[in-house]
């Protein structure tokens, strides 16, 4: 049975959240076994929440039949221990599909990602999310980024119009539309990080009242991102300084190398710890030997701060 809001909320607002990477076989299809194996490992660690099928876990690519698929083992793995979230997005009649086999398979709340490529106007993307809102009855954290960004007017409006509306997650990075929101809604809603290796920017999350954040890097060094994650919730700004050195600025600067390696320095890492996924789907493409050796060496740097 899927956890009260209240239940969920709390886990969002204190702990760190993960987003498990989707396993594919040398034929680029879903393989089951290793992601059950994967999530157990996820779980075993101290995490609030696993998100599955998400940015990091590659949903854009994912059919319907797969999507069902991973919610069903996810479920089945994490067995009531942390609140299990998945996504909803595409059109509209997709991201209520979506909903509604999440609602099946026992998944606790719903992460609506932006629609598909359109620019969008700020009442067209209010009434985009409404009408997936309504359309399901799990708690939904809305993910703010890319072309569906809505202002603190519209996320105050949708929070009043939803009360299934339960959270905020940010991608944008953009600290002052973020922190309008937050002195706009209040704690109506949960706020979490969102930006791409959110680490970077932790510490200006945490000054806005941000507690959690997710983190992709935690795929393939959980003890390093948890390291963090404490560390900088207790205010010991010299390992946090250590750990950005070390491993979060290199990893940063070797993602922005690529388009798409957000996403494809996590697969590689997993394989690098022998933890493999399988490669990226299309368009997204794996990182070269140099770069998957650079990667290499800035898990040995961070790993040496442990």
């Amino acid at each position: 049975m899927p956890l009260s809001s209240d239940k969920i909320r709390a886990a969002l607002e204190d702990g760190l959240l993960s987003f498990p990477v989707t396993d594919m076989d040398e034929n680029g299809q879903f393989k089951a076994d290793t992601y059950s194996d994967r999530i157990s490992w996820f779980v075993s660690h101290d995490v609030s929440a696993v998100f599955v099928a998400g940015g990091t876990g590659e949903f854009f690519s994912l059919s319907l039949e797969e999507y069902r698929r991973i919610v069903q083992v996810a479920v089945q793995a994490v067995d009531g221990k942390v609140p299990v979230i998945s996504s909803a997005g595409r059109s509209i009649p997709d991201a209520i599909a979506f909903a509604k086999i999440a609602e099946n398979a026992g998944i606790d709340a719903l992460l609506l990602m932006p629609p598909y490529l359109t620019s969008c106007p700020q009442e067209g993307m209010f009434a985009y999310a409404k009408a997936i809102l309504d359309n399901t009855s799990l708690p939904v954290i809305y993910y703010n980024r890319a072309n569906g960004i809505l202002s603190a007017e519209y996320v105050d409006k949708l929070a009043a119009a939803c009360p299934n509306l339960i959270g905020i997650k940010d991608g944008t990075s953009n600290m002052q539309d973020l922190n309008m929101i937050i002195r706009t809604v209040g704690d109506r809603l949960s706020y979490i990080g969102g930006a791409p290796t959110a680490e970077i920017i932790s510490e200006a999350y945490l000054s806005i009242g941000v507690n959690t954040y997710s983190s992709a890097v935690f795929n393939f060094v959980p003890e390093l991102a948890n390291l963090f994650y404490k560390s900088l919730r207790a205010g010991d700004s010299a390992t946090v300084e250590k750990l950005l050195r070390a491993f979060y600025i290199p990893f940063v600067q070797l993602r922005g190398r690529k388009n798409g390696y957000a996403v494809s320095l996590i697969k590689a890492g997993a394989k690098l710890i022998g933890r493999s996924a399988g490669n990226v789907r299309a368009p997204l493409v794996m990182p070269n030997a140099e770069e998957t050796k650079l990667l290499e060496q800035i898990i040995e740097n961070g790993r040496s701060v442990l």
